[in-house]
């Protein structure tokens, strides 16, 4: 790489990690590309980022980007989104497919570092769409119990 090409790249990923909320780094030592292509796919569909990074270049941009000082040592890849629960989830299912090839180290969440356990208790979470789900079947069930109340009156009515 060149200079030129690191300059680009720490500026890239300063801005990434700016308008990230969530970041992870993970040790991938010992995994397939294939089974890291799997990540990918399966990251993209949450508009999530995987990406190899030179510890130098990483270390550069999260310190553009205000993040505290992670130690940074042996090979990382780095996971970044939006949505902290989404970003622990698939990080953490795929830990769990893949153990002792796929290590979640640490993270930061809104520029706070964050150690492993808080990770994975944040991962068992649920996610937006199911705290979605929850809530309108909180407010539709006044609604359901009255219609359900009246077909029970009226099967009442109907066998006397």
């Amino acid at each position: 790489m060149t200079k030129h090409q690191k300059e680009q790249a720490v500026e890239y990923l300063s801005s990434e990690f700016k308008s990230a909320s969530a970041l992870l780094v993970c040790d991938y030592k010992g995994l397939a590309v294939k089974n890291l292509e799997e990540l990918r796919k399966s990251a993209g569909n949450s508009e999530i980022k995987v990406q190899v990074i030179k510890n130098t270049l990483a270390k550069i941009s999260m310190n553009n980007a205000g993040y505290p000082d992670l130690d940074l040592k042996d090979t990382n890849i780095f996971i970044w989104g939006q949505d902290q629960i989404t970003l622990s989830k698939l990080a953490a299912k795929f830990a769990e497919a893949n153990k002792e090839k796929f290590v979640i180290k640490t993270g930061c969440f809104d520029n706070k570092k964050v150690e492993t356990d808080h990770i994975m208790a944040i991962s068992k979470l649920p996610g937006r769409d199911e705290l979605i789900g929850m809530l309108l079947s909180v407010w539709t069930a006044p609604a359901r119990y009255f219609v359900t109340g009246l077909d029970n009156l009226k099967k009442q009515k109907e066998q006397e």
